[in-house]
C-alpha cells in the first residue's frame, strides 16, 4: 500500500545549509522509490490555523519510507535541514483506488452498535 512521509515545516529564514539540504535530497529518495508530491507552495487555509509549509513525498510502501528516513544518506543531510527548519514530521498510509469512506463508516457504526 503507498505510503507519505509527511511534513509541517515552519518558515524561517534560508539558509545554506537547508539549500544543500534541497540539493541533496532527491537522491536519498531515489533509491527508496520516494517522490515529492506537494513541496512547499500557497495553502489556503479553510478551517483552523496553519503555519508553515507543507512537504509530501509518496513512497511505495511503508517499509520504503521508514527505510528512506533511517538510510545512513537521509541521516547524514536530515541536520542540515532539522538546525534550521522546525517542523512536525509523519509516516501514513495510503488507502486503495477502491476505498469507501461509506462502508468505513458502516463497520464503525457495527462496532460501536455492537457495544451499545
Amino acid at each position: 500500500m503507498t505510503a507519505y512521509a509527511v511534513a509541517r515545516l515552519r518558515k524561517a529564514p534560508v539558509h545554506v545549509e537547508v539549500l544543500t539540504y534541497l540539493e541533496r535530497i532527491q537522491g536519498t529518495l531515489d533509491p527508496f522509490g520516494g517522490r515529492f508530491l506537494v513541496h512547499g507552495g500557497p495553502v489556503d487555509v479553510r478551517e483552523g490555523s496553519w503555519a508553515g509549509d507543507v512537504i509530501i513525498i509518496e513512497f511505495p510502501d511503508m517499509m520504503a519510507v521508514r527505510s528512506w528516513y533511517e538510510s545512513s544518506a537521509y541521516q547524514e543531510i536530515k541536520p542540515l535541514r532539522t538546525r534550521h527548519l522546525d517542523g512536525d514530521v509523519i509516516f501514513v498510509e495510503g488507502v486503495g483506488r477502491d476505498h469507501d469512506s461509506a462502508g468505513m463508516a458502516a463497520s464503525l457504526r457495527q462496532t460501536l452498535d455492537a457495544q451499545s
